[in-house]
């Protein structure tokens, strides 16, 4: 029975950098013996199925491919259908509470990094910015009036930043409904 999964590619199509075109992406994906391939937005989001279950060797899979066809490292998150669905269930109280108020986003971190361990060395401004550790994520939110004074931004001086992808809220609940 194959499995749905998820690939969050980091760095595609931010910038005029890393510029892969999503029909391009599904042949690519295609390509890996991947079926029912479907790419949402522009930033990296392939939904796909396998008959593969063991998941670092499907994102082995994929970085090779992508490295061969791109020509550059592309760091790629992958996670379950079920995964995801835990990630949005079991996300904070807090999380997508005041969408008038605050932006919400979740980090999706590479399988070597901890998010227990990571969340302390990220700094945050009290009254702007509130985080929390879940499985394999970090849920973040900003206050939209302060965002400038946010200090979630200094994350990417982190040497994990590297091993992180960012969706938004909104990004994240309509991969949920798609897989």
């Amino acid at each position: 029975m194959k499995a749905r999964y998820i690939a969050l590619l980091r760095g595609i199509n931010v910038g005029g950098k890393n510029v892969i075109p999503m029909k391009e992406l599904r042949t690519v994906f295609e390509e890996m013996g991947f079926s029912d391939v479907e790419t949402y937005i522009q930033s990296g989001n392939v939904i796909f199925s396998s008959n593969l279950t063991h998941a670092e060797k499907i994102r082995k899979i994929i970085e090779s491919s992508l490295l061969k066809y791109a020509g550059t490292e592309i760091p790629v998150m992958l996670i379950s259908a079920q995964q995801l669905k835990y990630i949005v269930t079991n996300a904070p109280d807090w999380f997508g509470a005041d969408t008038q108020h605050f932006k919400y986003d979740v980090a999706f971190l590479h399988p070597n990094i901890n998010a227990e361990t990571l969340l302390p060395k990220i700094p945050l401004r009290e009254g702007v910015d509130r985080a929390a550790a879940g499985q394999g994520v970090l849920y973040f939110s900003k206050l939209i009036e302060k965002a400038s004074q946010s200090r979630l931004p200094k994350m990417i001086s982190l040497p994990e930043y590297r091993c992180v992808t960012i969706r938004n809220r909104n990004t994240t609940l309509k991969l949920s409904e798609l897989v």
